[in-house]
C-alpha cells in the first residue's frame, strides 16, 4: 500500500502540474499544488519525516534534553496550530477567489494536510488508531491519506478540461 501511496501523490502531482501547464495564466496556485503534492510524494518514498524526527531525537539526546521531549512536542503541537491559526485565514482571504472557485481542492488540500500534521505530531494514541483501526481490511491511516490525495487528483482533473479549452 505504500508504493500505491507514492504513486497516488505522484499522480496527483502530474494532473495538478498538467492543469498549471496547460493553462495560459499559468495559475500559480497550480503550480504550488503539483509541487506539494511532488514534495509529498518524495516525503512519502523516502520516509523523511523520520529523518527529521530521528535528528531531533539525537540532537535532543546530544543537549541532554530528551527526557524533556514531551514539552518540545507540546510547544511544536502549539506552534503548529498558530501558525495554521494565523495564515490559514491569511491564505483563505488573500485567495478568496481561487479557494471559492476550487471548492473541491481545497477540501482536498485541507483534508490532507490535516491528516499529515496528526500524523507528524505523532500523538500515540491517534498513531494507535491509525495504524490498527480498519474499515473494510484496510487501515485507517491508508484511507484518511489516499481521501485527501484523491480530493486533489479528481479536482485536477475536472479542472483539465477547462485548462484544455482555454488553449
Amino acid at each position: 500500500m505504500g508504493w500505491f501511496t507514492v504513486a497516488a501523490y505522484a499522480f496527483a502531482a502530474f494532473l495538478a502540474w498538467r492543469v498549471w501547464s496547460q493553462n495560459h495564466q499559468r495559475n500559480r496556485a497550480w503550480f504550488g499544488v503539483a509541487a506539494l503534492m511532488a514534495f509529498l510524494c518524495l516525503n512519502k518514498q523516502m520516509d523523511l519525516q523520520s529523518l527529521v524526527t530521528d535528528i531531533g531525537r539525537e540532537i535532543s539526546r546530544l543537549f541532554d534534553q530528551y527526557e524533556n521531549r514531551r514539552v518540545y512536542q507540546k510547544i511544536f503541537i502549539f506552534a503548529v496550530l498558530a501558525i495554521v491559526a494565523l495564515f490559514g485565514p491569511l491564505f483563505a482571504w488573500k485567495y478568496r477567489r481561487f479557494v471559492a472557485a476550487h471548492k473541491l481542492l481545497t477540501a482536498g488540500l485541507a483534508f490532507l494536510l490535516t491528516f499529515i500534521v496528526i500524523r507528524a505530531i505523532s500523538m500515540h494514541h491517534v498513531d494507535a488508531f491509525l495504524k490498527t483501526s480498519r474499515a473494510g481490511g484496510v487501515k485507517m491511516n491508508w484511507i484518511f491519506e489516499l481521501t485527501g490525495i484523491g480530493l486533489v487528483a479528481l479536482a485536477a482533473w475536472r479542472e483539465r478540461p477547462k485548462a484544455t479549452l482555454r488553449m
